[in-house]
């Protein structure tokens, strides 16, 4: 009866020390992961084009002028250059 339970103590603190040294782990793991998911802000920022609403991290990125210009899509993107590259033509025409 003894051996049963120095067994159950061994094997609970066993799993104890286990658990622990599982739980310093992962968070390690998560504090690296948002430290690298840090390089970009996660703010909801509006699309110059449609003005929808998007995280900044998922926007697709265009520097324009030494300005970083997130747009929600590769279309929005798209569709600013080209409105952009009409309006200098229409202005070279005046």
């Amino acid at each position: 009866m003894l051996k049963i339970l120095i067994l159950i103590a061994v094997g609970y603190f066993g799993f104890r020390l286990i658990k622990s040294a599982m739980i310093r782990h992962f968070q390690g793991l998560q504090q690296s992961m948002n430290a690298k998911a840090g390089d970009i802000e996660d703010v909801m920022i509006a699309d110059p084009v449609c003005g929808v609403y998007f995280p900044k991290r998922s926007g697709v990125p265009l520097i324009e002028n030494g300005k970083t210009l997130y747009f929600c899509s590769t279309e929005c993107r798209d569709n600013y250059l080209r409105d952009k590259k009409i309006r200098e033509e229409q202005n070279t025409r005046d």
